[in-house]
């Protein structure tokens, strides 16, 4: 009886394992993806985030909308690290570690270096914001699935994603 109810529970977990990880397979996660650049100034800038897909849907609208902070990202916290302070469209950030956010606009958007980086992406607190900047989007010319950042030697940052282009310049 002992040995029945062993094989029982084993089954059972076994059964629950497979269906946990096929449930998981189909639910794949936005794709971590890093970007590092020591740019003219001498500071090194590093991002690390998490690709969401456009899927179709509109920014804006459906997705990251126009007006409300959005954690720029998917899973955990979009870090933005500097090694050195800098000024970021003309205003100091020092050296150290953040966590991104933007709130998307039609005609502006404001991107947001907040002092919690090691955090879930959608555990935003306005009070640890290090730097707030509004810099204007542009139409891109090409279509990004994937959420992508981009750093020029020049200390250009670009966001590209589906038909977005956000920079901001750091130096």
């Amino acid at each position: 009886m002992m040995k029945r109810n062993t094989l029982l529970a084993l089954t059972l977990f076994m059964g629950f394992f497979t269906l946990t990880a096929t449930a998981q397979e189909k639910k794949k996660a936005s794709p971590p993806a890093n970007v590092k650049e020591t740019i003219n100034s001498g500071a090194t800038i590093t991002i690390d985030y998490s690709q969401p897909s456009v899927k179709g849907r509109k920014i804006g609208e459906e997705i990251a909308p126009y007006g409300k902070v959005w954690r720029t990202g998917a899973n955990d916290a979009t870090t933005f690290e500097v090694s050195k302070d800098v000024k970021v469209e003309g205003k100091a950030l020092p050296a150290g570690k953040y966590s991104v956010y933007t709130i998307p606009g039609e005609k502006e958007w404001t991107i947001i270096f907040n002092k919690t980086w090691k955090q879930w992406g959608t555990k935003y607190a306005e009070a640890d914001d290090a730097l707030r900047v509004t810099v204007k989007p542009e139409k891109s010319p090409v279509l990004t699935e994937q959420m992508t950042f981009k750093i020029e030697k020049s200390g250009k940052v670009t966001l590209l994603w589906g038909d977005k282009s956000v920079s901001f310049r750091v130096k």
